[in-house]
């Protein structure tokens, strides 16, 4: 394989290293964390891997003269000083080198005999440095769930399509098999239709997923976790294997507007769909919900799987509303999330190892990957193509004068192109960014447009001496709050994860991460609702001053207060220079000060939606009522990408209850 970086660019790394854990102690070399960096990289390769090199050499100049020659002290001032406290857009972003660093630290992994091999990783420094165990090594006491695989529930290799046993024509091309693809593919093939899926990303069944985050990260996500908006502001993270972003994800299953479940105050997402020409029959959205919660047995998680930051989350909450005042607070909505993890309260329930976003080994999620996706297979003889891309449709005329989708022309492994016939349609479910590429580069105007993102940034909080446990030791997000403008969640990651999102610099970023076991942690997710567009193949996105940034700074501000109520000494909110927040503080006036713009603050997106949206008027929307891209006869939209407004919840049930709605209440070719 050849290496990532030329001899400057390691140099300068090992530099780098050194500088941002001055003041620390390091169980790992520079040079071994040099090496994680160049493994992370190799594997993701790609443009990401162009990115990163420019930004490298970049970098170096703005921390020039000599950066790498200076002592290790002189080389943390400047970055101190050139980065950290910059309010230069362009060193703000710079500036993100941190995390990669910190990340392929805290990421570090001793080989053994088989990937992902715990054993071999039970001496690893770096979690002992941190008091961190891996699931294998964790006692568990009675009545608690083994941690130990499901088998049963994966599909099955035999149904995985390569080059050679692809054939030249189906009947139906379903382009993404994550959340929409999945389920539209699995309804489809069971009209009787002869059904090939194709995933841009790699087959990774359960039992070849490890607990190796850098090495899942780089092989399950898009650009390796690192995928950003244009501006760099936001990382879009996506997943890029069979099984789409249901594999890599949290499993959080949330209706829009469910009575009980939602603040009373939150906007009616289906009537403003309708306002602005996209109605949808609510009762037949509900039903294709509720078809979804069958298949997927989604139901409440049990609390046990998020004993210490799920209540903590709940009670901070409770503490904090008490005596806030705010009528907003008082009908606020507090509760357990409903996932796919189950069913709870059986063996195969979800065994809690907090490693959902590297993928789960033990096959106790219900994914599609898990669920549709096999039975497709299994059942109706649909068929699965990895690591290919849909490079484009092809069309003809149809006898109404639309057009009508005739092929898709696909980049096989080795950049081999091969033009498979679609005799009944095509299905367009690569998500967000990358069906608004295909549907471009296939000739369909305006998409791309009015893109939305749920945009997250976490709150970390240090809680006393012997309080809490081993924050760790638990599901990754169990709780939430809807405050009406926005959500709390509750969440916690494992070490390569946690240190990429954890706030600070040199010594501070490593005392915080020495409290691992100790820190507890939430989110804030709100709505930016059609605020970006996907041009040059890219998401560009930027947050509405005068709306947004006031939603920003009252959620920070508000968690933050919840964790002091919940009994947090001191806060990390993911602020760019790594501020921390003390219970004595104006923790209002904090953040008005402190967030001034989108580029001071930590912030992601797993929920890119909208691009493509339904719409009955052509001019203003992509696809019509029933999904299908205007202007076409046989070509289906059924990803999030055709949201017409931002939903506000985590995506995955309604993007999967929307293919659901399109293609399970009778033949959609018919």
């Amino acid at each position: 394989m050849t290496a990532p970086f030329n001899f400057g660019q390691l140099k300068f790394l090992k530099a780098l290293t050194e500088a941002l854990f001055h003041g620390a102690e390091m169980v790992i070399t520079a040079d071994q964390v040099v090496a994680n960096v160049c493994d992370l990289f190799a594997k993701v390769g790609g443009t990401k891997l162009k990115e990163i090199r420019l930004s490298l050499d970049a970098t170096e100049l703005v921390l020039a003269p000599v950066f790498v020659e200076l002592d290790v002290a002189s080389r943390a001032a400047r970055l101190r000083n050139r980065l950290q406290n910059s309010q230069i857009d362009l060193f703000q972003d710079m500036a993100r080198l941190r995390g990669i660093i910190y990340a392929c630290y805290y990421g570090h992994w001793l080989p053994g005999l088989e990937p992902g091999d715990q054993d071999a990783n039970i001496a690893n420094p770096v979690h002992r440095q941190i008091g961190f165990k891996l699931p294998r090594h964790r006692v568990r006491g009675s009545g608690e769930i083994a941690i130990k695989p499901v088998v049963g529930r994966e599909i099955d290799e035999a149904h995985i399509l390569s080059a050679a046993t692809l054939a030249d024509e189906y009947d139906v091309v379903v382009i993404g098999s994550g959340a929409g693809g999945a389920v539209a593919a699995h309804n489809i093939a069971a009209q009787g239709y002869k059904v090939l899926i194709v995933e841009a990303g790699p087959f990774f069944p359960s039992h070849k997923i490890n607990h190796h985050e850098l090495d899942m990260i780089a092989s399950l996500y898009k650009h390796g976790a690192l995928q950003t908006s244009t501006n760099r502001d936001f990382v879009v993270f996506q997943g890029r294997c069979v099984g789409g972003s249901s594999t890599i994800n949290n499993g959080i299953c949330l209706r829009v507007n469910e009575a009980g479940r939602t603040h009373p105050d939150a906007q009616d997402v289906l009537a403003k769909w309708a306002s602005i020409g996209a109605p949808i029959d609510a009762a037949a959205f509900h039903a294709s919900y509720d078809a979804v919660q069958a298949k997927l047995g989604i139901a409440r998680i049990e609390p046990r799987s998020g004993r210490h930051n799920g209540p903590h989350l709940i009670e901070g909450w409770k503490a904090y509303a008490a005596q806030s005042g705010k009528p907003r607070d008082a009908r606020a909505v507090t509760d357990w999330f409903a996932k796919n993890f189950g069913p709870p309260n059986t063996p195969n329930a979800c065994a809690y190892c907090g490693y959902c976003n590297s993928g789960c080994p033990y096959g106790r999620r219900m994914g599609v990957a898990q669920t549709y996706l096999p039975a497709a297979c299994r059942d109706y003889g649909a068929r699965i193509l990895p690591d290919t891309k849909a490079e484009r449709i092809v069309w003809q005329t149809a006898c109404d004068g639309r057009r009508e989708a005739e092929a898709v022309v696909l980049i096989l492994p080795g950049d081999l192109r091969k033009m498979v016939r679609a005799r009944v349609g095509v299905v367009v479910a690569g998500g967000t960014i990358a069906s608004s590429k295909l549907l471009d580069r296939s000739d369909i105007d305006g998409t791309g447009y009015q893109v939305s993102l749920n945009v997250a940034s976490p709150v970390v909080a240090l809680m006393p001496e012997g309080v809490g446990g081993n924050a760790w030791d638990e599901d990754q997000m169990t709780s939430y709050v809807d405050v009406g403008a926005y959500l709390l969640e509750s969440h916690f990651q494992p070490p390569m994860s946690m240190a990429s999102l954890m706030p600070g610099w040199f010594a501070d970023h490593a005392s915080r991460m020495k409290n691992f076991g100790r820190v507890h942690s939430a989110g804030i997710l709100f709505p930016a609702d059609r605020r970006g567009r996907v041009t040059g193949g890219k998401l560009q996105f930027s947050l509405d001053p005068a709306d947004d940034l006031p939603v920003l700074r009252d959620a920070m501000a508000t968690l933050t207060k919840v964790h002091f109520a919940a009994g947090a000494i001191e806060c990390y909110p993911a602020l760019a220079r790594g501020q921390k927040v003390t219970p004595d503080m104006d923790v209002d006036g904090f953040f008005a000060g402190a967030i001034c713009e989108q580029d001071d603050v930590t912030l992601s997106s797993s929920h890119p939606h909208g691009g493509n949206a339904i719409n009955e008027d052509p001019a203003q929307g992509i696809v019509d009522l029933d999904c299908r891209v205007h202007g076409t006869t046989n070509v289906l939209v059924t990803d999030a990408s055709v949201f017409p407004s931002c939903i506000r919840v985590n995506a995955q049930w309604t993007t999967m209850a929307m293919a659901q709605y399109a293609t399970g209440r009778g033949d959609p070719f018919g």
